[in-house]
């Protein structure tokens, strides 16, 4: 079974449980915590030695978070662990994450520019992907210089580049083939 598949399925089964528990909220703030968490080497250690027993991962996982995570999330770090896929703790973070946004009808968007967005033109970015797609939007900003100018947008499934890179790569291509 492929990795997506699997953190999938623990996403999905720990969704539709803060979901009944009307706990979402909290759930989606722990799982938030355990992906940062997972990303400490030691922790990243502990996590992917197959010589530490189950139950000490369990143990120092306890310990580590102590009161911080909602027993439904301690329940499911420990089924995680018991079933040694323990190495999937942050995508499923990310995934339970995802489900929650998408079940609130918020659409994650990434605009990229070679310099930093100035807010008016963000806030005008974000109004227009809601109009677009009918949905809310987190919009996250990334600079990359390498793009020259312009801007990409990742919105959903769709992806424009309107990126200066972007554009020198389609004249050389055409130049280089001859349409010109």
């Amino acid at each position: 079974m492929n990795q997506s598949r699997i953190s999938v399925r623990y996403a999905r089964a720990l969704f539709q449980s803060a979901l009944e528990r009307n706990e979402l909220d909290r759930i989606g703030r722990d799982m938030t915590l355990v992906k940062d968490t997972c990303k400490i080497p030691e922790v990243r250690e502990i996590l992917d030695n197959p010589v530490i027993m189950p139950s000490k991962k369990i143990r120092a996982l306890r310990s580590l978070f102590g009161t911080e995570l909602h027993e439904l999330t301690l329940s499911l770090i420990d089924l995680v662990v018991r079933n040694g896929r323990e190495q999937y703790l942050p995508a499923i973070a990310r995934m339970f994450n995802q489900e929650t946004k998408r079940h609130r009808g918020i659409t994650e968007s990434v605009l990229t520019t070679a310099v930093p967005v100035d807010p008016g033109i963000r806030k005008q970015v974000e109004e227009m992907i809601e109009k677009m797609f009918n949905t809310r939007v987190e919009l996250k900003t990334n600079i990359d210089e390498s793009i020259i100018g312009g801007f990409i947008l990742k919105v959903e499934d769709s992806y424009i580049d309107a990126s200066v890179r972007n554009k020198l790569r389609k004249i050389k291509h055409e130049l280089i083939s001859g349409s010109l």
